[in-house]
């Protein structure tokens, strides 16, 4: 959320709660509601003290709507969940995280020694592109060679496919599979 729209909550938020605090001890009998009414009276008569009400209730208005039709972060995330547009002189590509994380699969199972590979891909504003790979491996797997080499694969398979850099790619080993021994059918 933007600076102007954090304040702008903020001392909403703390006019509703002013409000309610009112308007719980006038029906609990504990404030005079001709008391208020007079503070109220005195407020918007005044000459300046009506221009300034009149001022921060029309910034107000106008945040308001501003906040409840133009919804900037809802697009954003909306943008950011849908994946990564390039745009060129010809037109628009929009590359999924989907795609990127099947990229991901892809290159993680033609290493012999993976048996399940489980990807999740974050995308930030600047199009940075973060790959989180949780794999099952078999127990012949030399885990440290196999991550550095299949980190390796993805960034180059992601950048000749896509054009896009990848900053981070994570591997979690969830678990080392015991080796399966191969029974023949009776």
């Amino acid at each position: 959320m933007k600076f102007i729209e954090k304040v702008a909550l903020t001392v909403y938020s703390i006019l509703v709660l002013i409000t309610s605090i009112i308007l719980c001890l006038i029906i609990f009998g504990w404030l005079d509601i001709n008391l208020i009414g007079e503070i109220i009276e005195k407020i918007v008569v005044g000459e300046t003290s009506s221009k300034v009400l009149l001022g921060f209730s029309l910034i107000f208005i106008l945040v308001s709507i501003k906040c409840i039709f133009f919804d900037s972060e809802t697009k954003e995330k909306e943008r950011e969940n849908q994946g990564i547009l390039l745009e060129n002189d010809s037109g628009k590509l929009m590359i999924s995280k989907e795609t990127i994380e099947n990229l991901v699969n892809s290159v993680a199972k033609e290493f012999e020694n993976t048996q399940e590979v489980i990807t999740k891909v974050e995308l930030d504003r600047e199009n940075n592109v973060r790959v989180y790979a949780t794999l099952v491996v078999n127990s012949e797997a030399i885990i440290k060679d196999l991550s550095a080499n299949l980190q390796n694969k993805v960034k180059e398979k992601i950048k000749l496919a896509t054009d896009l850099e990848v900053k981070e790619v994570n591997i979690t080993i969830k678990k080392v599979a015991p080796k399966q021994e191969n029974t023949p059918n009776a």
